[in-house]
């Protein structure tokens, strides 16, 4: 039992350290918008990705140390870290207690800052379609065909490029 319980410790230790990593990048993505300067936003997105698809496959390990945990504490497979808890003795009680706690902090952290990153996004996307309306034309949409659907505003508009 102290076998599972330990590798599921550890895997959970390697969540947290994945969200903080994905904390962090979360975090540059947002300076880098919050700037204007999106040379390296491609980057900082890649950044995300890869932060992620660490984290699915680490899901994956987690929830085969949880179901090898719940089989030695003689729960059904799939337990919440509640449930292991709740059943498991100390220390291992208050440590998968622990893990939840910081697990759930940090988790909705990352859900406001993603929130908050979504924003600058869709505020970039509005005032760069603002921009190409003033302008004289737009896209507005695909056709079926995929042609573009293009908005005029009224006729051409002049651009003086002289300083």
């Amino acid at each position: 039992m102290t076998t599972s319980l330990q590798r599921l410790s550890q895997v959970l230790w390697q969540q947290r350290e994945l969200l903080e990593g994905l904390h962090y990048a979360l975090e540059v993505e947002q300076l880098i918008l919050a700037t204007g300067r999106t040379r390296w936003l491609l980057r900082a997105a890649l950044d995300v990705e890869s932060v992620l698809e660490s984290m699915r496959k680490t899901e994956v390990l987690r929830a085969v140390a949880a179901d090898e945990a719940a089989a030695a504490l003689g729960l059904a497979p799939n337990p919440s870290l509640t449930e292991l808890a709740s059943r498991a003795q100390e220390p291992w009680s208050e440590m998968l207690g622990d893990h939840r706690a910081a697990l759930l902090l940090t988790m909705q952290s990352i859900t406001e800052l993603a929130d908050a990153n979504r924003e600058l996004i869709t505020s970039g996307y509005r005032s760069a379609r603002e921009t190409l309306l003033a302008l004289g034309e737009a896209t507005e949409g695909y056709a079926a065909d995929g042609s573009a659907v293009v908005s005029a505003s009224g006729g051409p508009v002049r651009v003086d490029r002289t300083f």
